[in-house]
């Protein structure tokens, strides 16, 4: 399972869910693309569909996204 990370800017209707201006796990689902959605591990700590116009993706240096995706996984 291949992840990246996204940063919240927009949780209209999703307040609960999300919190904006926050990285998240965005779990691969090229389904989930191809209708305008990304799947993230939101404040649950489950993987949902959002609305695609909710993140912007981030690059972290690789020793830096190693260790948040590791902290995620905790």
């Amino acid at each position: 399972m291949k992840s990246d990370l996204v940063i919240c800017i927009d949780n209209e209707g999703y307040e609960v869910s999300l919190e904006k201006r926050k990285l998240y796990v965005k779990i691969d689902d090229p389904d989930a693309e191809r209708h305008g959605q990304v799947r993230v591990i939101d404040e649950s700590g489950d993987d949902y569909l959002f609305p695609e116009s909710f993140f912007v993706a981030v690059t972290l240096p690789a020793a830096v996204e190693e260790a948040v995706l590791n902290a995620a996984a905790k």
